[in-house]
Order: structure tokens, then C-alpha cells, then sequence
């Protein structure tokens, strides 16, 4: 039987995942002998804070959390959801119809598209930009159309210049601060501004903030529920992955519209059983964390970048020191595609690192680099650098 020749074209469509081919890539220099530093996907080495963990622990003894969960995630997990955006953002929402829980938030926003997209309808994304955005959207068949991000528009999509006949005819529209992989932060008037595109254009607005906790300076990020008119035209994601240190975990969640987030519920419902109430117990114990368990982390994250930064700006990068997230964006030497560059990187100097163009095509000419690398081994890889030789001019 070949396999091969029954696949569907919606497979056959799809992009090789960008994180699967960085882990093939780093797999064979490890079996090569090489000692790795990874700088490439973004999964948090910091511990998982205890009080979460020793939650799981007494919830999984009990053997009520043993049988299915609720498909919309239990109350308690959702009025914990609800109680943390009035205390960080000051939005108020409804936990019975106003939050939904997910099974990481790459899960909402991958079956997003399934609710609202029909074959050949057209969904906005950025370039470059998280890519489970147009996967999910060519799972359902559908079309994406590639807003770019630009350094000279400060990595924020410009919304003036998508096409007016392109913007009547989008459906949803995923967007994302602070960025991936970009590091840019949107404002309060840019998200006003996302607001009236979609009640001109009759867009439903996916925001994905997953890092909106992973700040510097005391630079606080804004949510998109927090502008007025917000929760008529779209949804907030977010996640306990990277707040928390819960990659592995599992558990996330989507806020703002209710008749969004049924869409989405019913799609759900019909295609996972929920998240293990155990762990929504491990996240309504996160939620109740006291911010001094944040800031710690991201003093930590703060340091890391301050090291990476100004080791790269030495070696001649011109490169931004983030506002948020824990990704730098890096210019490549010109001449060179960021693919190259990451084979550059990990043949001369043992280093991974993500390609720009993987992204999207506007991500070409950069490199994403992580912090999710303890301080010693940032300073080894800045001195791996500068003894291959490799700079940015």
C-alpha cells in the first residue's frame, strides 16, 4: 500500500513544522559529538514554581479528577481565569460563557479556523508570525493572507495598507503582542485602532498574548479585552506555558467574545474530552500566584538579556533590546539567506538558533535566539562567536 499517494492535499499543502526540523537539525549535531547550546526553541528551563506542582500532586490522588473533565474547563479553573484579568488588566468577564479552557493555547488557536473558515475563505495573519496561524487556517481549507511586519513600522502590522477588497472578504484575523518572533510590544492606541478594522470589515480578532507576562522595565504589556469594543469583535489566547513554566503541561485558555468562544467550544467538543482536572487545578493554583513569583522570573529573564544583547551588539549585531517575551530578533549578514546563517551558527560554533524564514517570507534576514538559557551558557555562546570569527558586519 503507498501511503504517500492517499494523503490529503490539505497534508500535502502543510510546511514541514519549523520547531520539528530545528530538533532534526540539533539531533544529528548531538549525535555528532557536538556540545549544543540551544537558543532555538522557546521552552522555559526555569522550574515550574512548587506550589503548582504540589497542587498537582494532591489533585491527582483524588479520584473524582480521575473521569472525564468538563468540555468547557471547570468553573473553578475559569472564575480563577476571570479573577486574574480583573487583577492584572482590570477587564471583568463572565466565567460561564466569556472564558473557555484550552488544552494549551496552540490547541484554541490551531482549531480557531475550524469554526469560522470554509473552503477558500481567507484569513489575515502576520509575516512573520507564529506559524500554527496558517496551519490551522489550511487544516480548514482555507486562505492566508500575510500582513508584514517591518522594522520601520516598529514590527507592527500595518492595518492602512491591507487591501480594502482583501479586508472585506478576511474572516478572522490573527495577531500577536508581544510578538513572536519579534519581541514587538502593541499599545493601547494600536489595539483602538485593531478595533474599528474589525467593526469596519466585520473581522473577528484572534489576539495571541502569550507572553504578555514576560516584561522588562516595568514595561507592562497591554491585553487587547483591556480597549473598549474589544470583546464585541474578538478573543484573547493565552497560556500557562510560558507564565509558569508549564510547556508541558498543557493547559491554556481563550477570552472575550462568548459567541466566539462557542464556535470554538463546539469544535472542541468534538474533537478532544478536556483538560485533566488535576492540572486545572495545578492552573487555578498558578493564577493565585503572588506576582513576586513573576517578577523573580523575570529578573532572571532581564539579566539573560542585558548578557545576550550587549554581547551581540559588541560582535557588531545591530540588534533591539526586547520590550518583552524571551526572544532577541537579530539582523543577518547581508548576502546570506537566516537559513544559512542557522547552519553557520551551529557548523562553526555549535549553536542553534531559529531562521527568520521560517516564519514567513518577511522573516527572512533575521535569526530568533532564546533566553531560556541560564547566564554561564549565554557568555559561552557569545565566546563562541567571537572565537569562530563570527560577527555582524
Amino acid at each position: 500500500m503507498k501511503i504517500e499517494t492517499m494523503l490529503a492535499n490539505r497534508i500535502k499543502s502543510l510546511p514541514v513544522y519549523l520547531f520539528a526540523g530545528i530538533d532534526r537539525m540539533k539531533q544529528e549535531a548531538i549525535r555528532a559529538g557536538k556540545d549544543i547550546i540551544d537558543l532555538g526553541v522557546g521552552d522555559p528551563d526555569l522550574p515550574t514554581p512548587a506550589p503548582i506542582v504540589e497542587q498537582l500532586q494532591r489533585a491527582a490522588e483524588v479520584p473524582t479528577n480521575h473521569r472525564y473533565p468538563s468540555y468547557q474547563g471547570m468553573l473553578s479553573f475559569r472564575q480563577a481565569v476571570a479573577h486574574w484579568y480583573r487583577r492584572r488588566f482590570n477587564v471583568a468577564l463572565a466565567p460561564d460563557n466569556e472564558v473557555l479552557t484550552l488544552i494549551g493555547s496552540k490547541e484554541g488557536i490551531g482549531h480557531l479556523p475550524q469554526a469560522f473558515i470554509n473552503p477558500g475563505d481567507l484569513a489575515l495573519m502576520t509575516s512573520p508570525g507564529y506559524p500554527v496561524y496558517h496551519a490551522g487556517t489550511l487544516f480548514a481549507s482555507g486562505r492566508s493572507y500575510f500582513v508584514p511586519l517591518t522594522a520601520e513600522n516598529n514590527f507592527l502590522p500595518d492595518l492602512a495598507s491591507i487591501p480594502s477588497d482583501i479586508a472585506r472578504e478576511a474572516k478572522i484575523f490573527f495577531i500577536n503582542s508581544p510578538n513572536n518572533p519579534t519581541a514587538a510590544v502593541a499599545d493601547r492606541t494600536f489595539f483602538q485602532k485593531v478595533v474599528e478594522f474589525a467593526k469596519t470589515y466585520n473581522v473577528i480578532i484572534c489576539h495571541d498574548a502569550a507572553y504578555s507576562e514576560i516584561f522588562y522595565d516595568v514595561r507592562r504589556p497591554v491585553s487587547f479585552m483591556e480597549v473598549e469594543g474589544a470583546k464585541e469583535v474578538g478573543i484573547e489566547f493565552h497560556s500557562l506555558s510560558k507564565t509558569y513554566n508549564m510547556t508541558g503541561w498543557r493547559i491554556g485558555f481563550a477570552v472575550g467574545n462568548s459567541d466566539v468562544l462557542s464556535a470554538l467550544g463546539r469544535v472542541k467538543s468534538n474533537l478532544d474530552s478536556g483538560v485533566f482536572q488535576a492540572v486545572q487545578e495545578a492552573g487555578i493554583a498558578a493564577l493565585s500566584l503572588p506576582d513576586e513569583a513573576l517578577i523573580a522570573m523575570r529578573h532572571i529573564y532581564q539579566e539573560r538579556r542585558d548578557v545576550l544583547v550587549g554581547g551581540l551588539q559588541r560582535l557588531g549585531f545591530k540588534v533591539v533590546p526586547p520590550e518583552a517575551s524571551f526572544y532577541v530578533w537579530i539582523p543577518v549578514p547581508s548576502r546570506i539567506t537566516s537559513l544559512q546563517w542557522t547552519e553557520t551558527l551551529l557548523s562553526r560554533a555549535s549553536l542553534m538558533t531559529t531562521p527568520g524564514g521560517g516564519f514567513g517570507k518577511e522573516g527572512e534576514g533575521y535569526i530568533r535566539m532564546t533566553l531560556t538559557t541560564d547566564v554561564d551558557r549565554l557568555k559561552e555562546a557569545l565566546h563562541r562567536m567571537e572565537a569562530a570569527g563570527i560577527c555582524g558586519t
